[in-house]
């Protein structure tokens, strides 16, 4: 019971200021990046959630308990990608662009935009798809299955989908910070309670020694192109990531921008190996149930999901547990929130307004926002039906946005001989690859083409996807005409 009601009355705290925050959302600048003056301190609790999301808080522990710390390897790309992402910040700040895909308007086509929208609507909505997964293990646990992870999943469909309609990046940035200190105060109390209650670090380390010792390992336990393929979907998602650089665009000024990137790096790292921790002391705590096994004595893949919850309603004191558990709906409403609110205003801004409703009032640009994402959440409902695990979700639509817009992007800052053609065939190239692959491994396909097998193990995909992504960069930018210096020019000036 006091787990509900620490939950209920968090979310409910959450909801009041949300519907207090949307009273000030007049025009589509408000709803989409906050006004732009969002500070730093906001800006950095809003980027920090923004990563930690179900994702995290269910698959990534899935993979950690299922390999124990080398599943650090998976968080570094992430942590990579942000140190990268901090020479851009001001960059796109100064831009002033509403979402990644204007940049590539700018920097390539109307081609390049519409594809890049494409790609980052089908893959966000998978990740919004596993926020309601995710929300709906998350109910289950709490109500020790009064409520069915199905019933549980329709009703974070559906908080979700109000809390964003309601008052967009405005309600997104006020609540972060919230969520983003109850998220670090549970993660760094729920670990030392977990190590205590199974008898101290020496007894977790002696347990896993009997079981697995690799999983006390962050290098050992696999093969070099295991470590290679675990790292690149979060740090090409990183550097790709569209709710972060709209989110740049909500900031004072490039100033900030960059001051908030510094502040998200120290707070996912933190927050990560914690996360981390937590699901190899639980692999120890759990080590002999047979829940989290399979009668082979593989692990039971959807049931690691769920360890860090586990320890949290099974393990810890309740005034930690709740807290913990408060956090955990703070990770999944930010996160749905986030690419909800991304996936529409792509939608909305990229296809409604630029091909359909073009000379749109304010308010017809609102109407149309929040209707897309009623739509959009509706599919991405359905799209989740189609996945049993969040972390494959993971895996492909960080690999698909990953792939398909991170060389094209990077090469808009760092790369002046980079052509329109070049740009494009990398979008295509990416996103073509993932479909290709996953199609072809949903069909039972078998083949050998010596550089890939079939079936392919989703984890590596991202090694495939993105070396045919660059080589389509490279090789067409490199085939056809220079582009203009009065385009290329603005995305070379100093910060």
């Amino acid at each position: 019971m006091t787990y509900l009601i620490v939950t209920i009355g968090y979310i409910l705290i959450l909801a009041g200021i949300i519907i207090y925050k949307s009273r000030g959302v007049k025009n589509e600048e408000d709803f989409v990046v906050a006004g732009r003056n969002v500070p730093v301190y906001l800006l950095v609790g809003t980027l920090v959630t923004t990563w930690i999301g179900s994702g995290s808080l269910f698959g990534t522990a899935g993979l950690t308990f299922q390999v124990g710390f080398s599943e650090l390897w998976f968080s570094l790309g992430a942590w990579i990608g942000i140190l990268a992402v901090y020479f851009i910040a001001a960059r796109v700040r100064r831009i002033s662009q509403y979402t990644l895909t204007d940049i590539l308007e700018k920097r390539y086509s109307p081609l390049a935009r519409l594809l890049g929208t494409i790609t980052i609507i089908v893959a966000y909505l998978i990740i919004a798809g596993y926020q309601f997964k995710g929300g709906g293990r998350f109910l289950s646990i709490l109500t020790e299955g009064s409520i069915s992870v199905e019933q549980g999943t329709l009703i974070t469909f559906l908080i979700i989908i109000a809390f964003t309609a309601l008052a967009g990046m405005v309600s997104i940035v006020s609540i972060d910070i919230f969520n983003g200190i109850i998220m670090i105060t549970a993660i760094i109390l729920a670990v030392p309670f977990a190590i205590n209650g199974f008898g101290g670090w020496e007894n977790v380390v002696n347990t896993i020694n009997e079981v697995s010792p690799d999983h006390l390992s962050v290098i050992e336990g696999h093969e070099p192109k295991w470590y290679i393929g675990i790292m690149l979907p979060t740090l090409i998602l990183m550097l790709s990531e569209s709710s972060v650089y709209q989110k740049f665009s909500s900031a004072k000024d490039s100033k900030a921008a960059k001051k908030a990137v510094m502040g998200m790096f120290i707070g996912v790292v933190g927050i990560e190996f914690l996360m981390c921790l937590l699901a190899v002391v639980g692999f120890a705590i759990y080590a002999h149930d047979p829940r989290f096994f399979m009668p082979d004595g593989s692990v039971n893949a959807p049931m690691s999901e769920e360890i860090i919850l586990r320890i949290g309603f099974e393990q810890l004191p309740s005034f930690v547990g709740s807290l913990l558990f408060a956090g955990g709906a703070a990770i999944i409403l930010s996160t749905g929130n986030t690419f909800l609110m991304v996936t529409s205003t792509n939608f909305s801004r990229d296809i409604m307004e630029k091909y359909y409703i073009k000379n749109a009032s304010d308010k017809t640009k609102l109407l149309i926002q929040r209707s897309a994402i009623v739509i959009l959440g509706f599919i991405a409902y359905l799209i989740m039906t189609q996945f049993e695990e969040i972390l494959s979700m993971a895996f492909i639509s960080y690999t698909m946005i990953g792939a398909a817009l991170a060389p094209p992007l990077l090469a808009t800052f760092f790369w002046k001989r980079v052509t329109k053609q070049g740009g494009v065939a990398s979008i295509l190239a990416g996103m073509l690859s993932v479909v290709i692959i996953e199609v072809l491994n949903r069909t039972g396909f078998i083949g050998d083409f010596g550089f890939i097998s079939f079936p392919y193990d989703s984890k590596m995909v991202a090694i495939p996807a993105l070396i045919t992504s660059v080589v389509a960069l490279v090789a067409v930018s490199l085939l056809t005409k220079p582009t203009p210096k009065e385009i290329v020019d603005p995305f070379f000036e100093k910060d």
